[in-house]
């Protein structure tokens, strides 16, 4: 009899202790490899500001750029401003994320003001408008709006083009470029660390949704990418993995110049020459392609845009400019907008171009996102203060 109560108390034990584990709270992936040290336990992804910054209090007169260059405030009051597209009747389109869930239209005459024309759309971060549809990209589905031009204000049911993203909160929102007539889109990796299985690849489709191709593997998390004019080159930031140390692994640009057929190197290998601690055992950096550049420890790059207007000076004609929104798992912050030139060789040299969103070590404003301008004046989206800035340039 004692052995009978022993096996049922011991089941009874088993049964609790399965209890407990189902009830502890799941470690989000974001924290998957972080030290348990004080420091480090302390980090954690950095909010957005709940409401916009005041237009007279964004940080405008503490920007700092190259000589003859002039940084104003072009609209204010735009919550969680993220994606930046020039949409039909002269309007550009602006997405948000974690905070607004909303698409904006914001007229490029007259009162500036931010009109919502999608709500309540979960992750509606992906954006892209082509020949009268507005493309809307979610963590889950791929929309497409037809005919909107002249009615962005009454878009009607949009048409599921893509259900097959798999959701979730690690890295599940989504970027998209169309060129010749394909639309490309990233699905992140669903952690810091893991194995990603399919995931962790930029893909294109064809804009009915059909025809999904493979263009690049190995890609961490890339929320910018777009074309060379010159080269037709898918060019692409690329987040580097967390946890490691605060000045490794650096953030990537790359450049797929054979679509379907390059590896980035991720879980594997980060930024080009470091194997991961877990998944990097029995594999060689040497196998994956290597970064064109560094792009810097925890750097948070964002958009990624290739200048195409005439108002800057020929130095910046054809350069990609870069949004890093900032490192939050790192003691000192640092962000702001980038330059990079592709070497012909492929490479890239990068340096900074719009400094200033960072005081006593917190974000005054985190840049995500660029657009250039008919008149060839630059577009800058602010996500954490709810505000896009406007870059033109009149001489020295």
């Amino acid at each position: 009899m004692r052995h009978v109560r022993s096996f049922i108390a011991l089941v009874a034990l088993g049964i609790a202790a399965a209890s407990s584990a189902q009830q502890a709270p799941e470690e989000p992936g974001w924290a998957k490899g972080r030290p348990k040290t004080e420091t480090a336990m302390k980090m954690a992804p950095v909010p957005a500001f709940p409401v916009p910054t005041p237009a007279d209090q964004l940080p405008i007169k503490k920007f700092k750029l190259p000589p003859g260059f002039k940084a104003e405030v072009w609209a204010s009051n735009v919550l969680d401003a993220r994606g930046l597209r020039q949409g039909p009747d002269d309007n550009i389109i602006v997405s948000t994320l974690f905070v607004g869930n909303k698409v904006y239209r914001i007229p490029e005459k007259g009162k500036r003001e931010a009109k919502v024309i999608i709500d309540k759309m979960e992750m509606a971060a992906g954006i892209e408008y082509h020949k009268g549809s507005l493309f809307v990209a979610t963590n889950t589905k791929i929309l497409r709006y037809d005919n909107v031009d002249g009615k962005l204000d009454s878009l009607g049911e949009p048409k599921v083009i893509y259900d097959k993203l798999p959701g979730g909160g690690d890295h599940s929102w989504k970027y998209l470029r169309i060129k010749n007539d394909r639309l490309y889109y990233e699905v992140g990796a669903p952690c810091n660390i893991c194995d990603p299985g399919e995931w962790a690849k930029l893909y294109s489709i064809k804009l009915d949704g059909s025809d999904l191709q493979v263009v690049a593997s190995g890609v961490r998390n890339t929320v910018g990418f777009d074309f060379d004019p010159k080269t037709g080159h898918l060019w692409f930031t690329d987040n580097g993995r967390d946890w490691f140390s605060e000045e490794l692994p650096n953030d990537e640009l790359n450049v797929v110049t054979q679509p379907g057929k390059q590896h980035f190197g991720f879980p594997y290998c980060h930024q080009g020459n470091i194997p991961d601690p877990e998944f990097g055992w029995g594999k060689s950096c040497s196998d994956y392609q290597k970064p064109a550049a560094l792009l810097g420890p925890h750097a948070g790059s964002l958009g990624l845009k290739f200048y195409t207007g005439k108002m800057f000076p020929a130095k910046y004609q054809g350069a990609m400019f870069i949004a890093k929104h900032g490192p939050w798992n790192r003691t000192q912050k640092y962000n702001g907008v980038f330059v990079a030139w592709p070497d012909g060789k492929g490479g890239a040299k990068v340096e900074p171009f719009m400094t200033g969103f960072v005081e006593n070590n917190n974000y005054l404003g985190r840049p995500a996102d660029f657009l250039v301008m008919k008149d060839g004046s630059l577009l800058v989206s602010d996500d954490h203060a709810g505000a896009i800035y406007r870059i033109s340039y009149g001489g020295k």
